[in-house]
């Protein structure tokens, strides 16, 4: 898809690793600025990467950014954080709600420290960063910006299968597409798009410590969400709006046939669908 992100401003949420970190990082290759909303400021022995790091990639990108501290369950923290970027920045225009916890246990192996830290990200952190970044948004389709809200959640599925073996989960991530069915709607009359974003295989991410048995080569790199979420940012967000998107769906409507590319392996044939598809 033709369109650029050179001047927007994105508001990531968790940007520091995996998936966000790639998507800023596409958009920063355009000359976007970034805001990087996330908790980790210390490297962490378990997970790479940190605000900071982050920083750096985007920068090196050919973007802007910066970094915040902010743990998006906490209402004041995400309200100072927009106001430190739109201050920055000269406004903000697309929010990338990525942060996501995830735990993959039945409900005896749940603990409900567990369970509330994923509806505290998960749906808390969706709804309160929709809610915080909206005023910004509507500035922005009012200056004819574009302003989306790109949500990486599922499509909705009811099917048992999907609830059973990790019902806490399954509610958590169905709560962030709920905030995307109920936002397009919503903020349609603002001009402002709001989609989701999921992908068709496993992505090779730190969150794959908790799917047993998954190996390298059943995975896609966090690029080709990052491509796809690119070819969203960049089009119509009064036309495009409501959507749940598969990233390979999405490359095809734009002339990309060749995924081979974004296999962790190259031509491996052991892609592994991901969750809820």
């Amino acid at each position: 898809m033709k369109g650029t992100l050179k001047g927007r401003t994105l508001f990531v949420s968790g940007g520091s690793r995996g998936i966000g970190l790639a998507i800023a990082r596409r958009a920063a290759r355009d000359g976007a600025n970034v805001i990087i909303a996330a908790k980790t400021d210390r490297p962490n022995p378990k997970l790479p990467g940190t605000i900071h790091s982050a920083a750096e990639e985007i920068e090196a990108a050919g973007g802007h950014c910066l970094p915040i501290v902010c743990d998006i369950r906490e209402e004041e923290q995400v309200v100072a954080a927009a106001r430190q970027g739109a201050e920055a920045f000269g406004g903000i225009d697309i929010l990338v709600n990525n942060a996501s916890a995830i735990n993959l246990t039945p409900t005896e192996a749940t603990p409900i420290r567990r369970f509330d830290l994923m509806f505290g990200v998960n749906v808390r952190g969706t709804y309160l960063c929709t809610q915080v970044l909206l005023p910004y948004l509507k500035r922005a389709a009012e200056r004819g910006r574009n302003p989306h809200v790109l949500t990486l959640s599922p499509p909705l599925n009811l099917d048992p299968r999907w609830f059973a073996p990790h019902l806490a989960y399954t509610m958590a991530k169905y709560g962030m597409s709920m905030c995307v069915l109920g936002h397009a709607a919503e903020f349609r009359a603002y001009g402002v798009g709001v989609n989701a974003l999921w992908p068709r295989t496993v992505i090779q991410t730190a969150a794959l410590q908790m799917i047993p048995g998954v190996q390298p080569e059943h995975c896609r790199t966090p690029e080709i969400m990052a491509d796809a979420a690119h070819c969203i940012m960049v089009s119509s967000a009064r036309e495009h709006s409501g959507n749940f998107y598969l990233d390979d769906e999405v490359l095809a409507a734009n002339g990309v046939t060749d995924l081979d590319q974004y296999s962790v392996v190259p031509g491996s044939k052991l892609l592994l669908p991901d969750l809820f598809l």
